[in-house]
């Protein structure tokens, strides 16, 4: 039994009850012994058998409560992981630690994410665990990002300088052993059996000596440390046997142990390779994050603070840490804005392209959001910042990216279980071919002989009827199959792929949760997108206002219980409608309100307001008791709107939203808004509907205004979903993924539920609006378009995989055999196992220079 004791800051409690459910939740868990909550801390603890649950399942045993327990998240950069079961070792050690939730290990960005109960664990403990797993963290001491991710760039430059050094140092060194292999294999005798009277033999030794030593170091330690301390076997065992093979025998050949060729240049040879592989591989790496780092690079240094000072206008130039919320900076043009504001000063046009993918300068004005870091073309613009730090846009994109590659797509796992097995398996196939040429040499070269391709070409019988002695021939079979398998390239295949695709996504303002919502992304059936805001502007301007004379007493209503009658006029309906709604923050009361203040008609506050959700408002005002909604508002309190039906029906065939005013119970007009259709959002449909995709709105307007806007866009009318309550969107969501899977398009606030119930929830952000929780894509515009760039990065990015995996796979299962069939020599075995890494990470390197515009669908190596 494994005890373990977690301590838990609960959040959402407020009473003895709900420390009692949190910890009757706890203690339902099996393997938990003990639960401690206590109400007026805030406080758990719990102790449990690690072998029978988690800390993970404990955290959601809390939040399946309803309640939260505090956890923090940090990344932790790896220098030296080698291949996906490096990867896989740092996972399964981090995820031992005590405090640690879960971790993950991205082996293409060397990154380790983890979450971690700040009770129970630190940044120092995450450290020495990936060092007791045999692995090099680098060491953050600051809290400030932009020193942290220099101390990265530091760390991954040094590596690449380091696999340079140990490259050049043993290419140094073999090639006179490369030229003392090819002089004996041509047979040229420029070199012969010795050099100044020393047997070439002892050269060799003398040069290949400090090749396993130097460059083989780190591969022997970290198989040490992946069979002695994490207990399974890694890439290094694979090259560490092969070289290892290939020495030993040598040197038992020049000590006159064996009566044999010597292969000291192969054991030398295999190690230059493998580190050549290994730097190529760092580089890549490196090129492969340039573009967060290229957004980070372009955050401004500084800032021009505006102070008033002594009745003065001071302008001071301040470091961009320094720039508080509510300061007042100036941008001239071809400036950079520093930080997310608001302008309160100036007119200018602004390049947001870096953030959001949008390539033509957006004007912004008084009151208009600005992203920090966005350049300012041409006026001069005074800005009060709302967002500094790790708060604003451009740093919650590259965190959200950063989160996104730790994700990976559920392909990886596929990956990952044959990854787990593929080591012990190479090394089970490598002993079982050596055993079998040792013992039935003539029978396998037989065979070989007898195939139509290799035969011919003199591959591994005519070396055993030749020089080679059966022994001798059976270790180079050995050495070649455990060098050629390289579990590397499997390991790279997703999460290379991944990092590009994500990347590709954020410069063309598409934002992924994670690498697994990239991948679902590609697989949906139908497209349901909400109508305003999304379709359309979500900015209603009112249009018409239409009195009605529905009244008993000739088209006269009573005015403030006056017992005058007034006549129904434009400015009565307006005046007690906007009076009504001036107390509601819907869109349409807000249009109503500011069209009534255009026209210079006075606009009160109601002494009572009651909001009917969905449906409409119902005030006092001075005008009486204002009732403004649809039809079924009106329905309900006895009002008959009969008389309207006419007008009613001719606006909504205009595609404008109209609602009924009644005073006192007594219908008195019609006012209607419109909103207006992106320019877009045809092209958007049009383009989706081309993809095959169904394409849906949901809308809470009336079915003619729903129909009348999907007809201009290009929606079926069949498709249309219209007087849906928002608490009924995530209903009407789950009813059109019945037989499919759907992507919801929305706003991201109304449109929450609806986004989570969605196979895939897409938000429409800001430029500013990154983080929106409920959403698994956030598309940094607000244009219905991106939805298609969304769905073709992550095809591109899925295909650009599957070439990966195809490759990876491929090279296995074509050079395995050859190896094991001894027609492969141990050398050009570890050349192409280098080569496989560096060929994956080139094809996903490729992938950079995608743009989403086009939409690539030939399976190439070079195109996604």
């Amino acid at each position: 039994m494994s005890d373990r004791t977690a301590r838990l800051d609960v959040t959402g409690m407020t009473c003895a009850n709900c420390a009692a459910t949190v910890e009757d939740a706890l203690g339902d868990l099996d393997g938990v012994t003990s639960v401690d909550v206590n109400a007026a801390t805030d406080e758990s603890q719990v102790e449990y058998d690690s072998e029978r649950t988690s800390l993970a399942a404990i955290y959601d045993a809390v939040e399946d409560a309803g309640y939260g327990a505090v956890s923090a998240t940090t990344t932790v950069a790896i220098t030296d992981l080698r291949c996906a079961n490096c990867a896989e070792s740092n996972e399964t050690a981090l995820e031992g630690t005590p405090g640690v939730i879960e971790a993950e290990v991205n082996y293409a960005t060397d990154e380790a994410q983890v979450r971690y109960n700040p009770a129970d664990a630190d940044r120092a403990d995450l450290y020495g665990t990936i060092e007791r797993a045999g692995y090099t963290p680098v060491r953050e001491e600051s809290d400030d990002a932009d020193e942290n991710e220099d101390a990265r760039d530091v760390a991954r430059q040094e590596e690449i300088r380091h696999q340079r050094n140990r490259f050049l140092f043993g290419a140094v060194l073999s090639l006179p052993l490369l030229a003392i292999m090819a002089d004996h294999l041509l047979d040229l005798g420029l070199i012969g059996d010795a050099v100044l009277g020393i047997p070439t033999e002892w050269i060799a030794f003398a040069l290949a000596t400090p090749v396993q030593i130097a460059l083989g170091k780190p591969f022997y330690e970290n198989s040490y440390r992946a069979l002695a301390t994490n207990g399974r076997a890694n890439m290094d065992v694979l090259i560490m046997l092969g070289s290892t093979t290939a020495y030993v025998f040598s040197v038992a050949v020049v000590i006159g142990l064996l009566p044999a060729q010597t292969y000291f240049d192969t054991a030398a040879l295999i190690l230059v390779f493998i580190t050549l592989g290994n730097y190529l591989e760092a580089r890549s790496k490196g090129q492969a994050g340039e573009a967060i780092r290229s957004l980070l690079e372009m955050e401004a240094e500084t800032a021009t603070v505006v102070r008033e000072e002594d009745g003065r206008t001071v302008e001071e130039e301040v470091p961009l840490e320094d720039v508080e919320v509510g300061d007042r900076m100036k941008a001239r043009p071809g400036e950079q804005i520093p930080t997310d504001g608001v302008v309160v000063d100036g007119n200018s046009a602004v390049d947001e392209s870096m953030v959001t993918g949008e390539s033509v300068p957006v004007e912004k004005g008084e009151g208009d959001e600005v992203i920090g870091s966005t350049v300012n073309q041409n006026g001069v613009l005074v800005v009060e910042a709302t967002q500094v730090g790790e708060e604003t846009a451009i740093q919650q994109l590259v965190r959200r990216v950063k989160d996104a590659q730790s994700r990976q797509p559920d392909i990886q796992r596929v990956a990952d279980r044959i990854s787990a097995y593929f080591v012990p398996a190479v090394i089970g196939n490598a002993v079982l071919w050596g055993l079998l040429w040792w013992q039935f040499p003539q029978a396998l070269a037989g065979f070989v002989n007898s195939l139509p391709l290799w035969g011919p070409l003199g591959g591994g019988p005519a070396v055993v009827g030749g020089t080679l002695g059966v022994a001798e021939f059976s270790i180079v079979v050995f050495a070649s199959a455990v060098l050629i398998a390289c579990p590397c390239a499997l390991g790279l295949a997703t999460p290379a792929a991944t990092m590009v695709g994500t990347a590709i996504g954020a410069r063309n303002g598409v934002l992924f949760e994670g690498g697994d919502v990239l991948e679902r992304v590609r697989d949906v059936d139908a497209v349901v997108f909400d109508k305003t805001g999304t379709l359309t502007q979500g900015e209603m301007e009112l249009t018409d206002v239409v009195p009605i004379d529905a009244a008993a007493d000739g088209g006269a209503v009573a005015d403030g219980g006056a017992l005058e009658p007034r006549e129904i006029t434009e400015e009565f309906v307006l005046g007690a409608a906007a009076s009504a709604e001036s107390a509601s923050e819907h869109p349409l009361a807000q249009a109503i309100v500011e069209g009534a203040r255009e026209r210079g008609v006075d606009v009160e506050e109601p002494a009572a307001f009651e909001n009917v959700p969905g449906k409409g408002v119902v005030a006092e005002t001075s005008h009486g008791e204002v009732v403004v909604g649809n039809r079924g508002l009106l329905a309900e309190r006895g009002i008959d709107v009969g008389p309207a039906e006419a007008t009613m029906d001719e606006l909504e065939r205009e595609g404008k939203t109209a609602v009924l005013v009644a005073v006192d119970g007594r219908l008195v007009g019609v006012l209607a808004d419109a909103d207006t259709v992106k320019d877009s959002a045809e092209r958007a449909v049009a383009d989706l509907r081309g993809r095959g995709l169904d394409v849906w709105m949901i809308t809470g307007d009336n079915e003619r205004t729903a129909r009348a806007v999907a007809e201009r866009v290009g929606i079926d009318p069949d498709q249309v979903k219209a007087g849906v309550l928002p608490e009924d969107k995530a209903d009407a969501v789950e009813a059109s993924q019945e037989e499919g899977r759907a992507m919801m398009v929305g706003d991201g606030v109304n449109d929450a539920p609806a986004l989570a119930t969605a196979y895939v929830g897409c938000a429409i952000g800001s430029g500013t609006d990154v983080a929106i929780e409920a959403a698994d894509v956030t598309l940094m515009r607000d244009d219905p378009a991106d939805v298609l760039k969304a769905i073709r990065v992550s095809d591109a990015t899925l295909r650009k995989i599957k070439q990966n995996l195809f490759w990876a796979l491929g090279y296995n299962t074509v050079m395995i055999p050859l190896a094991s069939l001894g027609l492969l020599e141990p050398v050009l075995a570890a050349a192409a196992m280098a080569a496989s890494s560096v060929s994956v990470l080139t094809n996903s390197l490729a992938f950079r220079s995608y743009e989403p515009e086009e939409d690539y669908r030939l399976l190439g190596f070079l195109r996604p």
